[in-house]
This record gives structure tokens, C-alpha cells and sequence, in this order.
């Protein structure tokens, strides 16, 4: 079975195609960062316009890269939230006229469960459930309980700022540009080299109540006060940056090590953008000496991506799903807990 993905959730375009024997077979993305990068984040207007322009021709060129055409695909999956309500509709016009035009199953697919599977697509082998799952990405935090296909306990979520959201906000305020994630890990890993260190200790929110909720605001909050009693020179944004990292990097290892222990849990998955970061990876990786499964993506597939959509929309036609359902919807705001195999 061939699926072609689509997702156009926020500011990348990514088309792909997902063989149930072969895996990833092809994949096209254009990422939007250089034309959001001077407005500080994304511009949802200019976003969606950009998916008009980019998706068809996207979706030509990874047919090419394929080898295939159109008729030659069994079924398509798109991207119908959470994500930008503009851009959503694009990826859902396009994913269910050719779905409609071809005489195919659609399935429409949830950004947060594609990261959440991203992992299991270069084993060539479906997720092995239960297991524990850490989402970290520009607008969500989640510590989910992955139980099956459309299956998911939420144990812990950001009450405020997303971590990947923590991170644009608080490198905006260091004055670093956009996006901050990489700008901040590379301060930090400068910090590191040149061993400077922030004068003050910054906190870790809410370990010291037991919650595996996550709140990065007051964090954000921190730093800036910190660089502003600081010099604000290149010496305090690299100490501001490497500390904030560090209490990010602190907070979450803690929060799934506690969430480890109270579901009995054995392997651990770590999905969405943020898990891109090295020191991330890194300290989560320290838990496989407690005996624990730790499951990384390939940097590829960390931020959004084609791939992972067509990757989702195939686990939930293996499932049994078939969606009749011809109307173009999409949910901006969609909770995890609330998806269907029906």
C-alpha cells in the first residue's frame, strides 16, 4: 500500500510517500523560516499563501523522485490539525480532491500522533505499544501514554509556553533571531566550550510539585530579567542561553523519569522539533542505564515533515480506518485524547 502524505500544518510544505514494505520511499519539503524570520515567528497569512504556491508542485516533484503517478498511489493522508487554520485547509482541499478525484481512502491525520509515530519510520517495523512519549515542539508539550493506534493518556502538558515556544520567546528577548531552538543550543554548546556560566541559578519549573504538568513561561521570564541585570554583552547572552537550555533540558528528563516510574513503562519515545536538540537527546539518553528503551528520530523527521503524515495515515488504514467522509474539516485545536479509529 502507497500513501502519499501532506502536511501543512504551519510554515513547511512536506509531501511524501509511505510503503507498507519499503518504507519512505520519497520525500519533498520547503520550509518557510526565511520568510518568517524577520517578523520573529510565523505570519499565518503568508504562511497558507505559501502552501497554494508550493504544494502542487511539491507534490509533482516527489512523484518523480518516486517514480510513480498519481494512479499508482493507494490512498492519501493530510494533516487536519492542530496547526494554523489557513494553512490546514490547504493540505485538506488538496489531500481530499485527489483523494475524491482518484477514487481513493483519505485519512485525516493528527500532527501531534504523526510526531508521536515519527520514530518507527526508518525501522521498518510498526510501533510496539505500550510506551512513553515525550512531544516537545513550537506549540505543544506532552508527556502522553501511547497504549494503540488512536490510543493515548495524556499524563502531562504545558500549562502556559510550549517548550519549543519557550525557547523562539526567550531567544527573541536575547535579541538571536528566529527560530531559537538551534540559535540557543549553539550558544549553549559555546558555553560549554569556553566554560561560562550564568551568575544565578535559574529554576526548574514545578519539580517540586509532584505534577509531570510543565510550565516554561516563568522560565522565560527569568532569563530575561537575568540578561537585563547582566552586561548584555555576547558574554551574558551566551550564559543566559546555555542556563536556560540546561533548566529546559533538567525539567523534562525529570518529568519522564517520573512518569517512567509511576506507569512501569520501559521505552521512551521522544518526537516534535525540540527533540532535534543534542543536549536533549543526550541526558534522555542516560535512561537506557536504568534499563529503559530510549527511541530518537532521525533529525529529518523531528520537525514537520511529509513523511510522518503518510507514515500516521498508513498505521490508521492498517488499523481499519476507511474515512467516507468527503467534506473538507479541519480542527486547529484538536486534544490528542479525542482521535478515532471510526
Amino acid at each position: 500500500m502507497k500513501v502519499l502524505g501532506i502536511e501543512t500544518s504551519c510554515d513547511e510544505t512536506g509531501i511524501a510517500i509511505v510503503d507498507d514494505n519499503n518504507g519512505l520511499i520519497a520525500e519533498t519539503l520547503h520550509s518557510q523560516v526565511l520568510t518568517h524570520a524577520e517578523y520573529g515567528g510565523v505570519v499565518p497569512e503568508l504562511a497558507s499563501r505559501d502552501h497554494v504556491q508550493r504544494i502542487l508542485p511539491l507534490i509533482r516533484q516527489c512523484l518523480r523522485q518516486a517514480d510513480l503517478s498519481l494512479s499508482d498511489i493507494d490512498a492519501l493522508a493530510y494533516t487536519a490539525g492542530p496547526g494554523l487554520v489557513g494553512a490546514l485547509f490547504v493540505g485538506a482541499a488538496v489531500g481530499r480532491s485527489l483523494a475524491w478525484a482518484l477514487g481513493k481512502p483519505s485519512v485525516a491525520v493528527h500532527h501531534m500522533e504523526a510526531h508521536l509515530l515519527a520514530p518507527f519510520i526508518d525501522q521498518g517495523r510498526a510501533p510496539q505499544f505500550p510506551f512513553l512519549c515525550l512531544l516537545v515542539s513550537g506549540g505543544h508539550t506532552l508527556l502522553v501514554e501511547a497504549r494503540g493506534i488512536a490510543d493515548y493518556h495524556v499524563l502531562g502538558q504545558s500549562l502556559d509556553d510550549a517548550v519549543g515556544e519557550a525557547f523562539d520567546k526567550t531567544a527573541k528577548q536575547l535579541g538571536l533571531g528566529y527560530p531559537g531552538g538551534p540559535l540557543i543550543e549553539r550558544l549553549s554548546e559555546q558555553a560549554q566550550a569556553l566554560g561560562i556560566q550564568s551568575d544565578s541559578p535559574f529554576p526548574r519549573p514545578l519539580l517540586a510539585k509532584d505534577s509531570l504538568d510543565f510550565s516554561f513561561s516563568g522560565l522565560k521570564t527569568h532569563s530575561l530579567l537575568a540578561y537585563q541585570r547582566s552586561a548584555q554583552d555576547e558574554t551574558a547572552k551566551i550564559a543566559v542561553a546555555a542556563a536556560f537550555q540546561a533548566a529546559v533540558v533538567d525539567t523534562l528528563f525529570e518529568k519522564c523519569r517520573r512518569a517512567l516510574q509511576r506507569t512501569g513503562l520501559k521505552t521512551l519515545v521522544i518526537a516534535g522539533g525540540v527533540s532535534a536538540n543534542q543536549a536533549l537527546r543526550g541526558r534522555l539518553s542516560e535512561l537506557r542505564a536504568d534499563g529503559v528503551e530510549v527511541q530518537l528520530p532521525a533529525l529529518s523527521l523531528c520537525t514537520d515533515n511529509g513523511a510522518m503524515i503518510a507514515f500516521a495515515g498508513l498505521q490508521h488504514l492498517m488499523a481499519g480506518q476507511d474515512d467516507a467522509n468527503l467534506a473538507i474539516s479541519v480542527r486547529p485545536r484538536w486534544p490528542l485524547t479525542e482521535l478515532s479509529l471510526h
